[in-house]
């Protein structure tokens, strides 16, 4: 199975719409939004007819992403889990188990690392992408828009998940030319 992940769209209609693209082609099963779409309008380009995924971030002012996310997706409010495979979403396969946050607190997101119940622990808020094995759990950013803060992404990126892999070797990131 195929996941996208993506983070931090910031109502960036071009950085969607290229996300949503890639995605397309890539032929992802299922996205994972980490937060901060900021507005609905920016959230029902990912109704593609696939699985979505999506959590709360600091700058979703709108509470009206909840409802447009769950009119054709799950909306796991402030952070979740999404199991893939065995049982999970795709019923196929050995069960994948996420842990989804925005990323707001390093503190949850350490927690969720450190904690040993997930394979992967994905996360936005710094718009800079990145992949570390930390005791079994990874710990995936997929990036960002590019913003004036020292260590982001100087360009848009998002990430795939491939959970027919294991560990950071499951994981790609992918700069999107915007």
């Amino acid at each position: 199975m195929l996941i996208g992940i993506v983070s931090d769209t910031h109502d960036d209609l071009d950085a969607v719409e290229a996300a949503v693209e890639l995605f397309d082609s890539a032929g992802v099963d299922a996205v994972i939004h980490c937060g901060d779409f900021v507005a609905p309008f920016a959230v029902t380009p990912f109704d593609v007819g696939c699985q979505f995924h999506a959590v709360r971030g600091n700058n979703d002012g709108e509470w009206a992403v909840e409802s447009t996310v769950d009119g054709f997706g799950e909306y796991l409010g402030e952070a979740g889990t999404v199991t893939f495979g065995n049982g999970g979403e795709d019923g196929e396969g050995t069960p994948v188990d996420v842990a989804v946050t925005h990323g707001t607190s390093a503190v949850v997101v350490d927690a969720l690392v450190d904690c040993g119940d997930h394979d992967y622990v994905l996360h936005g808020h710094t718009h800079a992408h990145g992949v570390e094995a930390r005791n079994g759990t990874v710990r995936v950013n997929p990036g960002g828009l590019p913003i004036p803060v020292d260590g982001a992404d100087d360009v848009f990126r998002v990430a795939t998940l491939d959970t027919a892999e294991d560990g950071v070797e499951a994981v790609t990131h992918h700069r999107l030319g915007i």
